[in-house]
């Protein structure tokens, strides 16, 4: 009860969301940790009139405790059902797009075929540290290197330019990259300059500009649907409206490969039949998706 209790102070960044997520008392909360403390002989968190962080020590038995709850969770499984049937709760988080253009349409069939299985699901762009924050399972985008954690392959694709067939009959087709300069050009987050392959496979880049800056790859797609202007970005993130004729790509002698998609989980010894769950169902509707 108290490892739980110490988890979720930390997941929920204070005593009084803990209590909420834990149907106890705020005073309930803050006996046990101050208890647990007392037993371990060490401060776990340091208190400010703004915040509540974890100390070192604290950090590093937050680690512990992820693994030991998740273990005690699966052997509860095993033994209360005989075999190892995916249950309980996964928190993870991905980016909002992949959430929405690859998970989402999908959840149904999950949730049918694991009904034991809760996901807290989180979605952010930016950078995530999976133990720090207490995630079980991450989907990032690009490189990632981190020896604390263990990772599989999603999916890997070119890094395609890509407009609405209704912006393309207004202003034409660019021919080659130089040809954006003359083009409207939705900039996301990663900027201006735009990737490409050039003779003899040498990479090139292009300063393109436009009306728009968006920072949102939702948004940014839906812009570029709706035949707002040019945009670039990793084949998975337009591939369902290519399919459908909603947008079409260009400059297709110059791809580059895209980033690879990964699924990321903590370096494990044995992975728990809710994480390997997910873990394969990621890997199917990524690759048939």
């Amino acid at each position: 009860m108290a490892l739980t209790v110490f988890a979720r102070v930390v997941e929920q960044g204070g005593f009084t969301a803990a209590a909420r997520k834990l149907g106890l008392s705020p005073s309930a909360v803050t006996k046990t940790i101050a208890r647990l403390e007392d037993e371990l002989g060490t401060q776990l968190f340091t208190r400010t009139t703004r915040r509540l962080r974890t100390t070192d020590d604290g950090q590093g038995f937050y680690e512990r405790c992820v693994q030991i709850l998740s273990d005690l969770e699966e052997a509860e499984t095993a033994l209360t059902r005989g075999s190892a049937v995916p249950r309980g709760r996964i928190r993870a988080v991905m980016p909002f797009s992949f959430g929405r253009v690859t998970l989402m349409p999908e959840l149904p069939r999950f949730t049918e075929r694991y009904p034991e299985l809760t996901l807290e699901l989180h979605f952010s762009d930016g950078p995530v540290d999976l133990i720090a924050e207490g995630f079980e399972l991450a989907v990032r985008t690009g490189s990632v290197t981190d020896s604390r954690l263990t990772t599989r392959l999603l999916t890997r694709g070119p890094q395609v330019t890509v407009a609405a067939p209704r912006y393309l009959d207004r202003h034409g087709e660019p021919r080659t990259p130089e040809d954006l300069r003359e083009h409207n050009c939705l900039i996301s987050r990663f900027g201006p300059e735009w990737g490409y392959r050039g003779a003899e496979g040498r990479p090139i880049s292009v300063r393109v500009r436009g009306n728009a800056v968006i920072n949102s790859g939702d948004a940014l797609r839906e812009a570029v649907v709706a035949g707002t202007g040019i945009a670039q970005g990793t084949y998975w993130l337009y591939r369902k409206d290519l399919e459908r004729g909603e947008v079409r790509a260009i400059l297709k002698d110059y791809e580059l490969e895209g980033a690879p998609v990964s699924v990321l989980y903590p370096a494990q010894r044995h992975v728990s039949a809710k994480l390997r769950a997910l873990i394969d169902f990621l890997v199917q509707i990524t690759r048939n998706g």
